[in-house]
């Protein structure tokens, strides 16, 4: 886990921490995680009740999880797609954009799996069969990317350069799969004042419309009960995609 910790609550200011602190209880567990610099970070792995209430006491609000397992760091258990209104677009054209990026991916015979990130946008993510490195999987994710937004450019960028994305449209980042970036995780509390939250939704949820403040604090343990966990096929070893079929 990268903490992102708001010593001062949600409303001040935050800052990363990757390296868990040295006066750390025995019982939290670390992964060891070498850097291109040379350098070793033992990051805290969060996988029970206890870690988790030991990272939130550090004022971490939102989580966000390395994106693959500690044997193999570089190689990731999924590929995602962080979908982001650009100035003059909304919430609605996001969740149309997060259908398209759907239909692509099921052309390509994946399963996306959507939440929203709590915030402004969509997270769009595929299981994949652990193999290919971080490296390769951005490079997929950076081709889909480009040919879809090829497709419909009056509705989707891939510019990664800020002044060059034109207005109105939906960016869809696939460079969040590079090596060291993190996304906030699935169910994970955002730092805003309805304590909103990243919730898995169904398709059919955004073919009929929602809104981001749909999902928050309060609501959430009883949509779960009511529907359970939409993101449990992630973790499952079954049904996940090749991207070896891919080349």
């Amino acid at each position: 886990m990268v903490m992102k910790r708001y010593p001062q609550g949600a409303a001040g200011p935050f800052f990363f921490m990757k390296r868990a602190p040295l006066h750390r209880p025995d019982w939290l567990n670390t992964c060891t995680i070498e850097h291109a610099s040379g350098s070793k970070i033992e990051f805290p792995v969060v996988n029970d009740l206890a870690s988790l209430l030991w990272i939130v006491n550090l004022g971490c609000i939102d989580l966000n999880p390395w994106y693959a397992r500690c044997d193999d760091v570089d190689r990731p258990d999924y590929l995602h797609f962080d979908l982001d209104p650009v100035p003059g677009a909304d919430f609605r054209r996001v969740s149309e954009a997060a259908l398209l990026v759907r239909d692509a991916l099921a052309k390509l015979g994946m399963h996306g799996l959507a939440k929203t990130t709590g915030s402004r946008g969509i997270h769009v993510y595929v299981p994949i069969q652990r193999g290919p490195t971080q490296k390769q999987v951005w490079t997929v994710a950076k081709r889909f990317a480009q040919e879809l937004a090829a497709t419909a450019p009056k509705r989707i960028t891939a510019e990664y350069r800020i002044a060059k994305r034109p207005r109105g449209r939906v960016l869809i980042d696939y460079n969040q799969n590079a090596w060291g970036r993190t996304l906030a995780s699935v169910y994970s509390v955002r730092p805003t004042p309805q304590a909103t939250v990243s919730a898995p939704v169904e398709w059919t949820e955004l073919e009929r419309g929602i809104a981001i403040d749909d999902f928050d604090l309060r609501n959430m343990p009883r949509r779960i009960s009511q529907i359970g966990d939409l993101w449990r096929t992630l973790l499952l070893k079954r049904g996940r995609f090749d991207l070896e079929r891919l080349s």
